[in-house]
C-alpha cells in the first residue's frame, strides 16, 4: 500500500463537502484509498460491482439511498447513474459534510447529466496512477509547483538509464508496476484493456458494436504525444470522423485518453489550436507499442513519444494536488515554434517545459523556450528542458536543464 499524495486534499474535501468523488481510471487504487482513510471505519462501504447491491441501486435508487444510515462509501458509482438524483435529494434534505464518498471509473465531468445534478454539492478529487514519488514512498512534495518557480539549487540523483527504462515500462497502475516479470505485466495490461473496452465501455453507452475500439486504441498508442488530427486518424483507422469523435469521447470518459489543450492566450499570435493527445500511462503505451527492456537498453536513444507521455503523466499526477492551482497546456505557433508543455498559474505566469529523451542538452534545445521567453516576457517565469542526464544546468537567464530524476528524487527536507 503506497501513500497517495492526494490524501490530504481528499480529507479536506470530506470535512466540508457533502459529496466527494474519487475519480480516476479503473485499477488506479480508488477503492483501496477509500478503505484506508483514517475515518474509513466509521463509514459503511458498498460496491456496485456486487450484483445484489447494483440491482438494489438501479431498481429503487431513492429507497436505496434512504436506507443508508450515516456516512457511506459507494464504489464504482458510474454503474448506477440513476442514484445521482437520489443522492442530490438526500443531500438537500440533510446537508452533512462527508456524507457520501463516491468512487468512479468514468469521468464525472464528461457526463453532464451526472455532474449537473450535484453542482454545488460535490467535489471531485482525481486519482491518477501512481507517480514516481508515490512508488518510492516519498513525501507529498509537489514537483510541478517546484518546477514552476521553486529553487533549482538541489543536487539530484543521476538519471540511471536502466532504472529509467524500468519506470517507463512499469507505468503507474499499482498492480502492473508491482510485477517484475515482463510477461506477467503484459498479461495485466491485456486484462485491464479487456475489462475497460469490453465491460465498462458497453455499460456506459449500452452498445454492442464497439469492435473497432481495440484497434483504435492500438493506433492511438503510436500517436501519443502528437497533435490530434481527426481527418488523418480517420484515414489511418478506416473509421468515419463522426464515429471517431464519438469513440474519442468514450475513451476520455473512461480515462484511456487525455487531450492536452493548446495555449492561446495571446490573440496577437498565430497559434495552433489543435490539442495534443496522450495515453494516460507510459506503461500502457509501452505495452501497446511493443516496447520492451532489452531493445530499449540497446538503442542509442529512447522513444521520444514514450518519454513525453511519461512526463505528461507525472505532470497530471502532481497537478491534482498543486497548491498553486496550475493548469497545463501545450504551445505551438503556426510557424513551427513549439514547447511540449506549458504550466500557467492563476495570474497568467507561464513556465515552459521541453522533454528531451537524451542524456545531453545543447543550446538549440531551448529554441522554443527562448521564443516563448522573448514573446511573453511579462508572463515568462522560466524555461526547463527535462533530460536524462545528471545535473541541473543553467542555460541562460531563467533557462535550465533538469534531470528526469526530479520526479523520484527524495525531497523530504522540502516537504510540508
Amino acid at each position: 500500500m503506497h501513500r497517495r499524495h492526494i490524501t490530504a486534499l481528499l480529507l479536506e474535501a470530506l470535512s466540508d463537502t457533502p459529496v466527494v468523488v474519487i475519480n480516476g481510471a479503473r485499477q488506479t487504487g480508488k477503492s483501496t484509498l477509500a478503505r484506508m482513510l483514517p475515518e474509513a471505519r466509521a463509514r459503511r462501504y458498498l460496491t456496485l460491482d456486487d450484483n445484489t447491491v447494483l440491482s438494489a441501486a438501479r431498481s429503487d435508487p431513492a429507497g436505496f439511498i434512504a436506507g443508508l444510515d450515516g456516512p457511506v462509501a459507494l464504489d464504482e458509482i458510474q454503474r448506477a447513474p440513476e442514484m445521482f438524483l437520489a443522492i442530490k435529494a438526500a443531500v438537500d434534505r440533510e446537508r452533512t459534510a462527508g456524507r457520501f464518498l463516491l468512487t468512479g471509473s468514468a469521468n464525472v465531468m464528461l457526463m453532464p447529466a451526472l455532474a449537473d445534478s450535484l453542482a454545488g454539492r460535490m467535489e471531485i478529487v482525481r486519482l491518477a496512477p501512481l507517480s514516481c514519488a508515490e512508488r518510492a514512498d516519498g513525501p507529498d512534495f509537489n514537483r510541478v509547483d517546484w518546477l514552476f518557480d521553486g529553487a533549482l539549487d538541489r543536487a539530484l540523483p543521476p538519471c540511471d538509464r536502466a532504472s529509467f527504462i524500468e519506470r517507463l515500462l512499469a507505468g503507474g497502475f499499482p498492480e502492473a508496476a508491482a510485477r517484475t516479470s515482463a510477461r506477467r505485466r503484459a498479461a495485466w495490461f491485456e486484462s485491464f484493456l479487456d475489462a475497460v473496452l469490453q465491460r465498462d465501455m458497453r455499460e456506459l453507452v449500452n452498445l454492442e458494436q464497439l469492435t473497432e475500439m481495440p484497434r483504435l486504441v492500438q493506433l492511438l498508442a503510436h500517436r501519443s504525444a502528437s497533435l490530434l488530427n481527426f481527418a488523418e486518424l480517420s484515414r489511418g483507422s478506416g473509421i468515419a470522423q463522426t464515429t471517431l469523435k464519438r469513440y474519442f469521447a468514450l475513451l476520455e470518459t473512461l480515462f484511456l485518453l487525455y487531450r492536452l489543450p493548446a495555449w492561446e492566450r495571446n490573440r496577437g499570435k498565430r497559434l495552433v489550436k489543435a490539442p495534443k493527445v496522450f495515453l494516460p500511462d507510459s506503461g500502457l503505451l509501452a505495452h501497446l507499442a511493443g516496447h520492451t527492456a532489452d531493445p530499449l537498453a540497446a538503442a542509442p536513444g529512447l522513444p521520444g513519444a514514450l518519454v513525453e507521455t511519461f512526463v505528461a503523466g507525472e505532470l497530471v499526477k502532481h497537478l491534482a494536488f498543486s497548491a498553486r492551482g496550475l493548469s497545463l497546456w501545450h504551445y505551438r505557433t503556426q510557424s513551427g515554434m513549439e514547447v511540449d508543455f506549458l504550466l500557467e498559474d492563476r495570474q497568467g505566469g507561464v513556465t515552459g517545459i521541453e522533454v528531451k529523451a537524451a542524456a545531453t542538452v545543447a543550446s538549440g534545445d531551448f529554441k522554443g523556450l527562448r521564443h516563448l521567453q522573448e514573446t511573453e516576457a511579462e508572463r515568462f517565469r522560466r524555461g526547463i528542458v527535462l533530460y536524462t542526464g545528471n545535473e541541473v544546468v543553467p542555460f541562460g537567464q531563467k533557462l535550465f536543464a533538469v534531470p528526469m530524476s526530479a520526479w523520484w528524487a527524495d525531497f523530504s527536507s522540502l516537504a510540508s
